[in-house]
């Protein structure tokens, strides 16, 4: 914490003024007191003597809080401290508020029995706070004397009712006024009247100067160093400072507060900054783009174009990020990889290349276009945006972080673990060797249906594949299945929602699935119809069952060699219980054929799908059945 006895108010105050003074236009109309302080170059007064402020502590019955008795030493009050407080107080004109506006007693009257610390803060100011504010725009300052540092310093809180906001809380007066000489220069600089002259001073340079080395710092790899300082340099309304920093925020998990002011307009930058913005307007309900007309002001009529074209593309899943280059080629690399739900290894292979990259100009910070992209925004988790935003990129040099970790896990024994309710969940998936995964609806299904749809999440594919269904009935078990690779040599097709197993009629698909190879099928079940948990697993070689074992209702069925490591009495002792006979067997299953499947790329991620021929058996003579025929009008 700053030592506030020791700061020059002199210096900062003189400079302030100066900058004020030196930002009127000519014609400015102004009252005869703000023309002698701008004649003068000074928005203070005399300074107050000891006797006079011991005289103003005598009255008001409390010794002031350091910064603000340093600051009457050098001048008894001040105006236009910011852009709303017209005159602040000095020894004579500082007094108890006692609820004077009625606000205590206004807000006091809002507050229910459930009210916390907060609300009931609201009102206590207004009857204790120091009002230091003589003139002003609707606006309060009240030093708080119940909330006092270490260093004898009280809080200051600030309210406006135009602000329709709660009061804003500074740390101590010198906080205050620094925050108001940022409130000052951030309205200059935002400032749009042409009678004014350019408002440049040694602030603006200074912090002009502090982003441009920020923007260098983030280059190579300093983000959080570089962050701090463009925040400071935004809260003074450097231009530049807020599109950079946004570009840092984004990356962060902060996507719905970001707007790159200035540069969205940009056409060197919009290729890369729209998608990313509309990444998050896409995921909003109305979906229909209304935010672009707030972004795009000023936007050339090409701009405006590509923003729309590229909400078309976000909106149906088809935008695709592809820079130009090495880095480029990489992340079609990275692309391809997540296709098939190898997350892990695409985050690392666009990571490896992310020092190739190239800034579209002299502001772009970072890659940002491909968190819109269906493949590979689910990459993104904070802490991977902290690992590329520590890594050097654009020709800078720096220390490269140390990798993330995984989101996947080896094996299979992820999918014991429960659900975000805290349920165990069940599924189904067939595993085939040797095979692309392309290859997997030949295997597992047929008819006209079999082909690949484009990658979506599970949520989107089950909509979509219920949204297309005419009929269903009570014998058809066709699955809607996510493709992939399970590791080296493998590749699956995964159902996280099976049907509700009936064993009576169940034909695992492993023989058909395994013609040529070998082929693994997996079903677990917490429950099923006839209660209790479920689980098989059969293994097929050149389209032949070679071994299988079911457990259901406390009992074991099985057929065929099974290898020792696979066998079922290891496990299920503890199957109906928490779930470790369930997560031993697969665990037993990774290890005996080196598969795996990819949570993160189920969970959160984009994948193929297709649906499956039937797992069960169609009726045999006088088995009952039903069927349902949807239409639609």
């Amino acid at each position: 914490m700053t030592n506030t006895t020791a700061f020059d108010w002199r210096s900062f105050l003189l400079g302030w003024s100066g900058e004020w003074a030196d930002s009127l236009a000519e014609d400015d109309a102004l009252r005869a007191v703000d023309e002698t302080a701008r004649q003068a170059r000074w928005l203070g007064f005399p300074p107050a003597p000891e006797e006079r402020i011991a005289a103003m502590e005598e009255r008001l019955g409390r010794r002031m809080p350091p910064s603000y008795r340093e600051f009457l030493k050098v001048s008894d009050g001040m105006l236009h401290a910011g852009g709303f407080v017209w005159q602040l107080a000095g020894t004579d004109d500082a007094c108890w508020h006692e609820d004077a506006s009625g606000l205590g007693e206004l807000f006091e009257e809002e507050l229910d029995e459930d009210a916390g610390p907060e609300a009931r803060l609201e009102v206590d100011i207004w009857r204790r706070g120091l009002e230091i504010s003589v003139e002003s725009d609707a606006t309060y300052v009240l030093l708080y004397p119940d909330e006092v540092d270490e260093h004898g310093e009280w809080a200051v809180y600030t309210w406006a009712a135009w602000r329709a906001a709660p009061p804003e809380r500074y740390a101590s007066f010198l906080e205050f006024m620094r925050g108001m000489h940022r409130e000052f220069h951030s309205l200059r600089a935002h400032e749009r009247d042409a009678r004014r002259p350019t408002f440049v001073n040694d602030t603006t340079r200074a912090l002009d100067a502090q982003v441009e080395q920020a923007r260098l710092e983030a280059l190579r790899g300093g983000w959080e160093q570089a962050a701090e300082a463009l925040a400071e340099a935004k809260g003074y309304g450097r231009p530049r400072a807020a599109a950079l920093r946004d570009q840092i925020r984004l990356l962060l998990g902060h996507r719905h507060t970001v707007d790159f002011q200035g540069l969205l307009t940009d056409p060197r930058y919009a290729p890369d900054l729209l998608p990313a913005l509309l990444a998050e307007d896409a995921m909003r309900p109305h979906r229909d783009g209304s935010t672009l007309r707030f972004h795009l002001g000023g936007a050339s009529d090409d701009v405006v174009s590509l923003a729309h074209a590229t909400l078309d593309q976000v909106q149906s899943g088809t935008y695709r990020y592809a820079p130009a280059g090495p880095f480029g080629e990489a992340v079609e690399r990275a692309r391809e990889l997540a296709r098939w739900g190898e997350n892990d290894a695409a985050w690392r292979t666009f990571m490896e290349a992310l020092p190739l990259w190239e800034p579209l100009g002299p502001d772009h910070l970072a890659p940002l276009g491909w968190v819109a992209d269906p493949l590979l925004g689910p990459l993104l988790t904070p802490e991977r945006g902290r690992e590329l935003l520590a890594t050097p990129r654009a020709g800078q040099e720096g220390d490269a972080p140390g990798p993330t970790a995984g989101l996947d896990p080896d094996g299979l024994a992820w999918l014991a673990e429960p659900d975000r309710g805290g349920h165990h969940t069940g599924y189904r998936f067939v595993l085939v060797e040797g095979v692309e995964p392309r290859e997997m609806p030949r295997r597992l299904s047929d008819g006209d249906d079999s082909g690949l749809s484009e990658p979506m999440n599970a949520w989107e594919a089950r909509s979509r594949a219920r949204h297309g269904q005419r009929e269903a009935s009570s014998y058809d078990d066709r699955a809607l299945m996510a493709v992939g690779r399970a590791g080296a040599g493998w590749s699956f097709a995964f159902d996280g929602e099976p049907a509700p197993f009936g064993r009576q009629r169940f034909v695992s698909p492993a023989a058909a699935a395994g013609a040529g190879t070998r082929a693994v099928v997996v079903w677990n079940a917490p429950t099923t119809r006839h209660g209790g948990p479920y689980f098989h697993l059969s293994v097929a070689r050149d389209g032949t069952e070679e071994y299988a074992f079911t457990y259901a209702e406390g009992a074991v069925r099985r057929s065929g060699e099974i290898p020792a490591a696979l066998d079922p009495d290891l496990f299920f002792g503890d199957l109906e219980d928490d779930g470790d006979g369930e997560r031993a067997l697969l665990e037993a299953v990774a290890a005996e054929f080196g598969a795996r499947l990819p949570r993160h790329a189920l969970r959160n991620g984009r994948l193929h799908t297709f649906t499956s021929r039937s797992w069960t058996r169609p009726p045999a003579h006088g088995e009952g059945y039903m069927v349902v025929r949807m239409y639609h009008g």
